[in-house]
């Protein structure tokens, strides 16, 4: 196993896990980074450390692991129904970051959890931990900007990215204080509401895209909606640095389960036309 805080073979050694989202983004010259979306734990643990890999093996960049969680506010019915069956199924945090570990020895793991699961460890403790698992960055979706600053002075502690977002509806005075405390990168939510699929990448997209490139010191990615290929090249024709797909991903995991087919495989067939869409 690779060593926390280094990069897979034939790869310079970094020393942070916010190094490590940089030299991935910078990785990708005239393109944009691909960041699928898993549910850690969904269908089980094994198939989503196996649909890690695969997403590695087929293009991705970097790879956003989600962890379970009762309440998932941001989620739309796709990932909520994954996390609930992920939970069912017996997936713990200390599963996901078991299963962040194997898949960080290939792509740099951003998590994404919820601020319970931060607070109740206390975040120097949580941060330390994630770090010590090989985890370069971690996404709270409900941490407000007023609440951040100790969740971000241990991530900082730890060479840990806290990862912000930001939203068409955010107001440009605050978007500007939110992507200056930007760490690896920042979450751009194309849409306003829940993450899944949507028929198209709304208009407003360049514009909320280039508000934060404005201020921000690190690469500006776009999340929820994009599902297609051709919406993830629309986004990066729009400025985005990085695109997130995910609840595109979860369901065909879950339908290739269902089928008793294999879900990397079906998710490793998605990812490569993403990727090749941006490469385009």
């Amino acid at each position: 196993m690779i060593e926390p805080g280094r990069r897979a073979s034939g790869q310079a050694a970094v020393d942070s896990g916010t190094d490590r989202i940089a030299a991935a983004f910078a990785a990708a010259p005239g393109r944009a980074a691909l960041m699928p979306y898993l549910m850690g734990g969904y269908p089980d643990l094994e198939t989503s450390m196996a649909m890690g890999v695969a997403c590695a093996d087929a293009g991705a960049d970097l790879l956003e692991l989600g962890v379970p969680f009762s309440d998932p506010l941001a989620d739309g019915p796709v990932i909520h129904a994954a996390g609930t069956r992920a939970l069912e199924a017996g997936a713990t945090l200390h599963g996901v970051i078991a299963a962040a570990t194997r898949i960080a020895e290939r792509v740099p793991v951003i998590l994404m959890c919820y601020a319970n699961l931060v607070l109740a460890r206390g975040a120097e403790r949580f941060a330390d931990e994630l770090a010590a698992a090989g985890v370069s960055g971690l996404i709270v979706p409900d941490l407000p900007l007023e609440e951040a600053d100790g969740v971000r002075a241990a991530c900082d502690g730890a060479g840990l990215a806290l990862v912000p977002l930001i939203a068409p509806t955010t107001p440009d005075d605050r978007m500007g204080e939110i992507v200056r405390r930007a760490r690896g990168f920042v979450y751009t939510v194309s849409v306003t509401g829940t993450t899944g699929e949507r028929t198209g990448v709304g208009p407003s997209l360049a514009s909320v895209v280039a508000r934060a490139k404005a201020h921000s010191p690190v690469p500006v990615a776009v999340g929820f909606g994009i599902s297609t290929p051709e919406q993830a090249a629309e986004a990066a024709a729009m400025g985005a640095e990085g695109v997130i797909v995910g609840s595109r991903l979860v369901r065909a995991a879950g339908e290739a389960a269902d089928a008793g087919e294999d879900p990397a495989a079906a998710v490793g067939t998605l990812v490569a036309a993403l990727a090749n869409a941006l490469r385009r």
